[in-house]
């Protein structure tokens, strides 16, 4: 999931990326968690994060937390500096991605090992929560007629017909651990080339639908992987991993009521549930926030 799944950008660019509560989403005089007892809830660039960081919100706020959002921001090159110096304070994340973008040696092949290999790569003044049921991972997907083509069932089935194929996805996958350099040294694929499109989102459905690219990251609960009929290649070597939803929190505000707060929505969220809920903010258009307050409602969470 995923990737935590993202477009890299330079710090400046993504300093006038739009976001919640400010034009510049890392601009206000107020977000510093050392000078404000507010917390601020951050997502990356993606429909999803901005989800959950609307679910992470509204639980706090229902715990007469007092929370602002910053959503939008970029990658996590962007936005894990903003959480290390405390600009931002909560960030929805994946164990399994978030552990190999902290330390590209992770062990990420079960929910036990991604989430130890999380938190002993995570910096001193953040602390992973628990971790939820739902599970988000990045993936490699085809056409249903591509993937008859080569007889596509695997990553691996790619190995003969790679060198004739481009493989899409956001412009960081080119040297993530969990991208193409993972999946030359995991699955020993060397594609044609590399385009570098959106994170997961319209531009990479578009060209994988016309012929662009022949192989894409798209995350497993997009919902325009059943909507477009792609193929999910497994992963049987586990390149991508164990990427179970979880809060990343500044450890100085992870006060019992915070933790307490967001560990139940942990509790609460399965992966068929967060599928649902994409499926509303991404085909339905329906507002992400209002998405969050309806589900936070029906599971006794606000």
């Amino acid at each position: 999931m995923k990737t935590i799944r993202t477009l890299a950008v330079g710090a400046a660019a993504a300093f006038a990326l739009t976001a919640c509560a400010s034009t510049n989403p890392m601009a206000s005089p107020s977000t510093s968690a050392s000078k404000s007892s507010t917390i601020v809830v951050g997502s990356a660039n993606f429909p999803e994060s901005e989800l959950l960081a609307d679910i992470y919100a509204g639980a706090l706020k229902a715990k007469g937390v007092t929370v602002t959002t910053k959503v939008n921001i970029g990658t996590r090159e962007t936005y894990v500096p903003a959480l290390k110096n405390g600009e931002i304070n909560v960030i929805p994340e994946y164990t399994g991605a978030f552990a190999l973008y902290l330390n590209k040696a992770a062990v990420v092949t079960d929910g036990a090992t991604s989430l130890a290999s999380l938190k002993a790569a995570l910096p001193e003044t953040l602390i992973a929560l628990d971790p939820s049921k739902a599970e988000d991972k990045d993936s490699v997907a085809v056409t249903a007629a591509t993937a008859a083509q080569y007889n596509l069932k695997s990553i691996g089935d790619l190995a003969p017909v790679a060198s004739q194929l481009v493989l899409g996805g956001p412009p960081e996958w080119a040297t993530r651990a969990n991208g193409v350099q993972g999946l030359k040294t995991v699955y020993g694929l060397t594609f044609k080339e590399f385009k570098p499109l959106d994170t997961a989102g319209p531009l990479t459905v578009t060209a994988l639908k016309n012929g662009q690219v022949q192989a894409a990251n798209l995350f497993t609960t997009d919902p325009s992987i059943k909507a477009s009929g792609f193929v999910v290649l497994d992963d049987p070597k586990n390149l991508f991993g164990a990427q179970n939803v979880i809060p990343v929190v500044t450890k100085s505000l992870a006060t019992p009521t915070v933790t307490a707060a967001l560990n139940a929505v942990s509790v609460k969220l399965d992966t068929d549930s967060l599928a649902t809920l994409v499926t509303k903010v991404v085909v339905d258009k329906q507002d992400a926030s209002k998405v969050a307050d309806e589900w936070l409602k029906a599971q006794g969470l606000a």
